[in-house]
C-alpha cells in the first residue's frame, strides 16, 4: 500500500518548495472521512486515494491536484461538502474536487442519462481547468488496474466506457502511458478470450525476440558513435490493444504482424533527429507509405516524432520513432510534462488554461464545448463524444494556406463544416488539389481542399454515412431532425384521428380546445408538437394516449385513472419485458436481437425502434449503431434473464490435424455449449479455420468455453467475432 511519505517525497522532487502540509491535511481529512470503509478487494478505503494521489505525483502535478486526489471521493462517498473543502483546502483544491465529483443527488431517468450528465459536467470543469480531467483519468487508472473485484457485469460496463470515453481523452491529452494502460485493460474485461491469448503471444515473442532487439540497438549505438552523436536507444513490444486493433482493422492472424517491435532513439537536438532518419534510411530500406514527420506538424495533444518502418536486420519489418528529450516527455507524459504552474496573477489560480498557446494546444475542447451545448438529447451527445474523442489526426490547407485538422478519414463535407457551419450546409462539391472530386473523399495529409456551394442545397442524410467529425454529424442530424419532426407530427395527427374515430372521441375539436396542453404536461412532453413527434417516432402508441385524452376529457383525475389502469398498466409491463429485456418508454413491442454483433445477457444494449419490425436489439458497441437515427434509439436493460439459448459466432484456428474437430465439440458439448451451425476452411500453412454458431445462455459461459477449447495443444486462436 502507498504511504503518504511516497507521494510527499515524490513531489519534492520536483517543485522547489513545495506545500507539503497541504497535501499531510488532505492526507488526515481524507482518511478520518474514509475511516472504517473498505474495497471490495479487502484494502481499507483509504488505498485507492492514496493511489490516485501517488499517480498524479508521478505525472509531476502540483500540490492542489495530489491534494485533490487524497480528497477527490470525499464529497461523492462521505458527508463532507464542497464549502467544507474550500474552507479547509481552498477554493482551488474545492473546484478540481467538485470537477471530478459525479451527479449523485439528482434523479434521472436511465443510467445513460445520469452518464451523459457526469461526463457532461466534467468536460465543463475540465474546460476551466485541465487538471480536473488529470485527477479524473488517475482516479479511473486505478480503479481499472483494481477491476478484478467488481461483478463481471459492472468489469464490462466500467470498461466500455473508459474505452469509449477516458482512454481517448488521455490520448487528447497525450499521456501515452495512461492511455496505453487504459487500453489494454480494457481488452481484459471487454475481450478476456482474446487479451490471454495475445498475452500469451506478445511474451513468447518478446523472449525469442530478445537477442534480436539488443542486436539492433547495437547497430544503431554504433551509428550514433560513428557520427559523434549522443543518444540513448531501447525496444519495445507494441501494447495488447494496439496489436488487436490492427489483426481486427487488417484481417490478420498474431503471426501476420510483421511489426511487433519499435525502436525509441532520444536526441539531444532536432537536427540529430533528422541527422539519424537519414542515416537509418541509407542503411535499410524505408517501406514505402510507412514515414510520418510529426515533429514538422504536431499532433493535436502535442505529440512529436519521426516515425519510419523500414526493412531491418535478417529481413524483419521495423519500426523507429525518432524525437529529442523534449519530445519524448510530453510523449509520455502530454500535458503533464509541460504545463506551468505559475501564477498568472493576484487571486488567479495555478495550473488553469490561460493564454493562448494553451487556447490553441486545446482547441478540440472548444469544438466539444461548442457541440455539447446544442445536444440536448444524452445518446447523441455520448455518440458524438465518442466519435469525437477516437479519431487520428489529417491536416489539409484551404486555399488560403491555413491548416484545418480533421480526424482521418475526414471528407470535403468535414472540410466545409470545419470551415462554417453555413459552408457546410450548402455543400454542393469539392476540388481537392484542383480537380473535382466526389464528396465522400477521403483526405489526405497535405491536401489543398476548396468547397464549392450552392444556395438551395440542403444536408444530405447521405452524407451521414461517410462523414467523420462529429460537428457534421451534429450538424446534418439537426437538419434530418427538423424535417423528419415534421413528418412526425403530421403523421401522429393522422392515427390519432384514426384512433379516435375508432372510440368515437373528436381529437381535431379536442387539440382546438386545449385539452392536448394538459396531455402533454400529463407525459411529461414540453410542448403539444414534442407530443405529437413522440407519438410519430412511436415513443407512444396512439391508443395508449387516446385513452388517456377520454378519461382527460370525461373529468376523471389522475389518481383516479391510474386505479382504473393499474392492471393495464401491470399487462404492459409485462409485454414490454421481452425475452428478458426491459424496454423502456414503449409497450406491447415486438423485439429480436440483431444478427450483426448476437448481444448477450450481461453486455451493454440498445434498442432501436424499426420501421414495422419492432425494436431491435444491439450490443452498444455495434458498428450500426453509429449510423441509426438517434430519435429511433432507446434505452433496453437485461432484466430478470429468462433460461434460453442465445446466438454467438466463434472463431476457432488449429493446426489441421486429425481429431481436432470431434475435440472441440466435445469440449463445447461439456461445456452445455450448443453448436448450430458452422463452417470450415483449410490454409496452405497447415492450419484450419473453423467458424461456429453457438448457443450459450450468457456471456460468461461463452468465455468459459472458448478457454477451455485455447487449452487444447493444436488450437492457436479460439475467438468470439461479430
Amino acid at each position: 500500500m502507498i504511504r503518504i511519505n511516497q507521494i510527499t517525497d515524490k513531489v519534492a522532487s520536483y517543485i522547489d518548495n513545495p506545500d507539503l502540509d497541504l497535501i499531510q491535511r488532505a492526507y488526515v481529512f481524507s482518511a478520518q472521512a474514509h475511516d472504517g470503509v473498505v474495497r471490495r478487494s479487502g484494502e481499507p478505503y483509504i488505498s485507492h486515494p492514496m493511489n490516485v494521489a501517488y499517480l498524479l505525483a508521478t505525472m509531476q502535478l502540483d500540490e492542489a491536484s495530489v491534494a485533490a486526489g487524497l480528497l477527490h471521493d470525499t464529497v461523492e462517498d462521505t458527508d463532507t461538502t464542497v464549502d467544507e473543502i474550500e474552507d479547509l483546502f481552498g477554493a482551488d483544491v474545492a473546484d478540481l474536487v467538485d470537477g471530478v465529483t459525479k451527479i449523485s443527488k439528482m434523479d434521472f431517468e436511465s443510467k445513460a442519462v445520469q452518464q451523459a450528465e457526469n461526463i457532461r459536467k466534467l468536460i465543463l470543469a475540465m474546460a476551466e481547468d485541465i487538471r480536473v480531467l488529470m485527477v479524473k483519468l488517475a482516479d479511473r487508472l486505478h480503479n481499472m488496474r483494481t477491476l478484478e473485484f467488481m461483478k463481471p457485469v459492472k468489469q464490462r460496463l466500467i470498461a466500455q466506457e473508459t474505452q469509449d470515453i477516458y482512454a481517448p481523452l488521455a490520448n487528447r491529452l497525450g499521456l501515452h502511458r495512461v492511455k496505453t494502460e487504459l487500453e489494454d485493460l480494457c481488452l481484459r474485461y471487454l475481450k478476456p478470450d482474446v487479451y490471454s491469448q495475445l498475452s500469451e503471444a506478445v511474451s513468447e515473442h518478446r523472449a525469442a525476440g530478445e537477442p534480436y532487439i539488443e542486436k539492433v540497438i547495437e547497430l544503431i549505438h554504433e551509428m550514433l558513435k560513428q557520427n559523434k552523436m549522443q543518444g540513448r536507444v531501447y525496444g519495445r513490444t507494441k501494447h495488447l490493444h494496439s496489436i488487436h486493433v490492427k489483426m481486427e482493422q487488417q484481417g490478420l492472424t498474431f503471426d501476420e504482424i510483421f511489426d511487433l517491435i519499435a525502436f525509441r532513439i532520444i536526441l539531444k537536438s532536432l537536427k540529430d533527429c533528422y541527422a539519424v532518419l537519414g542515416l537509418i534510411h541509407a542503411v535499410w530500406r524505408p517501406v514505402a507509405g510507412r514515414f510520418k514527420d510529426y515533429i514538422s506538424i504536431p499532433k493535436a495533444n502535442m505529440y512529436q516524432s519521426l516515425h519510419s518502418t523500414v526493412i531491418g536486420p535478417e529481413g524483419e519489418r521495423i519500426e523507429f520513432q525518432i524525437r529529442t528529450e523534449e519530445m519524448n516527455q510530453i510523449a509520455e507524459y502530454g500535458v503533464a510534462a509541460h504545463w506551468q504552474y505559475k501564477e498568472v496573477g493576484k487571486g488567479s489560480k495555478r495550473g488553469k488554461t490561460t493564454g493562448t498557446r494553451d487556447a490553441e494546444r486545446y482547441t478540440w475542447l472548444k469544438q466539444i464545448m461548442d457541440w455539447q451545448r446544442e445536444l440536448s438529447d444524452p445518446r447523441e451527445f455520448m455518440s458524438s463524444l465518442r466519435l469525437e474523442m477516437f479519431q487520428e489526426e489529417v491536416y489539409v490547407f484551404t486555399p488560403h494556406g491555413d491548416i484545418k485538422e480533421l480526424p482521418d478519414g475526414a471528407t470535403p463535407v468535414d472540410f466545409a463544416y470545419a470551415i462554417h457551419s453555413e459552408v457546410g450546409d450548402k455543400c454542393a462539391g469539392a476540388k481537392v488539389n484542383g480537380r473535382i472530386v466526389p464528396l465522400h473523399t477521403a483526405l489526405k495529409n497535405g491536401d489543398s481542399v476548396e468547397v464549392i456551394t450552392d444556395k438551395n442545397r440542403m444536408p444530405s442524410r447521405d452524407w451521414l454515412k461517410f462523414v467523420k467529425t462529429a460537428k457534421a454529424r451534429t450538424r446534418i442530424k439537426q437538419y434530418i431532425r427538423t424535417v423528419e419532426r415534421e413528418r412526425s407530427i403530421a403523421l401522429a395527427k393522422e392515427l390519432l384521428d384514426k384512433e379516435g374515430r375508432r372510440v368515437g372521441l373528436n381529437v381535431q375539436k379536442a387539440m382546438k380546445d386545449g385539452e392536448f396542453l394538459r396531455l402533454a404536461e400529463e407525459f411529461n412532453c414540453g410542448s403539444v408538437d414534442d407530443l405529437l413527434s413522440q407519438i410519430g417516432f412511436s415513443r407512444f402508441t396512439p391508443r395508449k394516449v387516446v385513452k388517456r385524452l377520454y378519461a382527460l376529457m370525461n373529468g376523471e383525475t389522475l389518481d383516479e385513472r391510474k386505479v382504473k389502469e393499474k392492471t393495464a398498466d401491470e399487462a404492459d409491463k409485462k409485454k414490454a419485458k421481452t425475452d428478458g429485456l426491459q424496454i423502456s418508454g414503449v409497450d406491447n413491442v415486438l423485439v429480436r436481437f440483431a444478427s450483426c454483433c448476437t448481444p448477450l445477457p450481461g453486455e451493454p444494449i440498445i434498442g432501436y425502434i424499426t420501421r414495422g419490425r419492432g425494436v431491435t436489439v444491439h450490443r452498444i458497441d455495434c458498428h450500426n449503431v453509429k449510423n441509426f437515427e438517434d430519435e429511433r434509439l432507446i434505452q433496453v436493460t437485461w432484466e430478470g434473464v429468462e433460461e434460453k439459448p442465445y446466438p454467438a459466432k466463434i472463431k476457432v484456428k488449429c493446426l489441421n490435424k486429425p481429431g481436432m474437430l470431434g475435440k472441440i465439440c466435445s469440449i463445447l458439448a461439456e461445456m452445455e455449449v450448443n453448436i448450430d451451425s458452422g463452417s470450415f476452411e483449410s490454409n496452405v500453412d497447415g492450419t484450419s479455420k473453423l467458424h461456429f454458431t453457438v448457443e450459450v445462455k450468457d456471456l460468461n459461459q461463452l468465455y468459459s468455453a472458448l478457454a477451455h477449447v485455447k487449452k487444447l495443444k493444436a488450437v492457436q486462436e479460439a475467438l468470439r467475432v461479430s
